[in-house]
């Protein structure tokens, strides 16, 4: 009997920005990551292969999308506290809609416990699927308290909804107390209407001349995954990387380190 191994293939594209004394206490490092309803690629459920990545990214803040709450297609796992429990992180999970006997939605991992926290609703048209913008409020080891947002807009080619979406984030978060910074599958590729929105109020950790694609894991040609921060004085890019697991996903994770600075 022949047994096929399926071997992951995992890419790496990364950037490092020159910066000079860098204050670690100030660092945060954000991941973003479709988790393909805990499915993988291969069409088996494998939470392990998940973790992995997040394990070897070691993110202080990941925001997960496509995350389940104790659905039948899920094996009524509780897809969030799963994953913390393996990554060793603080769980969050932010229900967007019924679902299969249970929930989906976002899902926030933290190294950081959350000193507050909510789900904003976001709009849909009749008959697409809601959506829902999480946010926490949580200290870093400085003693500077952050807002960290995971979201997931709408995933059909009229671009109506995320349009509705983004402009629905940007007024619930127009009034932020500290430094922010969003992350999510925001389905929309950059110099799209939906990203411009986004970019009036947030600033993106892309390259613009050449921004790095997330989608498909297998062979990325567009990006639809994000990281971006405000105010934009209150934060500097110390470097990006995608991180493409041909098998956890059919999205590359998306990893950015920021600094907060002292102004």
């Amino acid at each position: 009997m022949i047994k096929l191994v399926f071997i992951a293939t995992i890419l790496f594209c990364s950037t490092v920005h020159s910066q000079t004394s860098i204050d670690s206490s100030r660092i945060v490092k954000v991941l973003t990551f479709n988790i393909l309803h805990g499915s993988t690629t291969l069409g088996d459920f494998d939470l392990d292969v998940i973790a992995a990545v997040i394990i070897n990214a070691d993110p202080d803040l990941v925001a997960l999308q496509e995350v389940d709450f104790k659905t039948n297609r899920a094996r009524k796992y509780d897809l969030v506290t799963e994953l913390a429990y393996r990554t060793s992180l603080a769980p969050l999970f932010g229900k967007a809609m019924p679902y299969d006997g249970g929930e989906y939605g976002e899902g926030i991992l933290s190294k950081h416990s959350f000193i507050t926290s909510r789900n904003v609703s976001l709009p849909c048209s009749p008959g697409n699927e809601p959506r829902a913008a999480l946010q926490v409020v949580c200290m870093l080891p400085s003693g500077d308290t952050i807002s960290f947002i995971g979201t997931h807009l709408d995933h059909t080619n009229d671009e109506h909804d995320r349009i509705m979406q983004a402009n629905r984030i940007n007024e619930a978060f127009s009034d932020i107390k500290y430094p922010a910074i969003i992350a999510g599958d925001l389905n929309a590729v950059p110099g799209s209407e939906t990203i411009s929105i986004f970019e009036e109020m947030w600033t993106p950790t892309y390259d613009a001349e050449g921004p790095d694609n997330t989608h498909p894991s297998n062979d990325p040609k567009k990006k639809i995954d994000y990281i971006m921060y405000t105010p934009r004085s209150s934060w500097r890019i110390i470097s990006t990387q995608v991180i493409c697991d041909t098998v956890a996903s059919d999205h590359c994770a998306y990893l950015v380190s920021l600094e907060l600075l002292n102004r």
